[in-house]
């Protein structure tokens, strides 16, 4: 069992940053691979970005590619995703996931967080 709790979410104006932190408990953390997904209101929750178990490999959807970086520290049981360049379609909650493989199917992650909201004002 893997418990997620997101932080950072906030109000910001385009072109701002943000630094989101997903901290977990439980076992193994270093076991899960790791996404960041998103969903605006009215919108599937759809993929953000992913890193395995111990950094090495990274993916991003497209649209938040050179704006977006994800990152985690395995001693702090905890994964990071900087958000910079901030635009307003990027407006969703934010929620990080715990999987034991690659993927960016939402529907193949076994853990999930609360989500956090992140607003970007025009």
């Amino acid at each position: 069992q893997v418990q997620l709790v997101e932080s950072g979410g906030g109000l910001v104006q385009a072109g701002g940053s943000l630094r989101l932190s997903c901290a977990a408990s439980g076992r193994a953390f270093s076991s899960y691979f790791m996404g960041w997904f998103r969903q605006a209101p009215g919108k599937e929750r759809d993929f953000v970005a992913l890193i395995s178990r111990f950094g090495a490999t990274t993916d991003y959807q497209d649209s938040v590619k050179g704006r977006f970086t994800i990152s985690r520290d395995n001693a702090k049981n905890t994964v990071y995703l900087q958000l910079n360049t901030l635009k307003p379609e990027d407006t969703a909650i934010y929620y990080c996931a715990a999987n034991r493989k690659l993927s960016r199917r939402p529907d193949e992650y076994d853990y999930w967080g609360q989500g956090t909201q992140v607003t970007v004002s025009s």
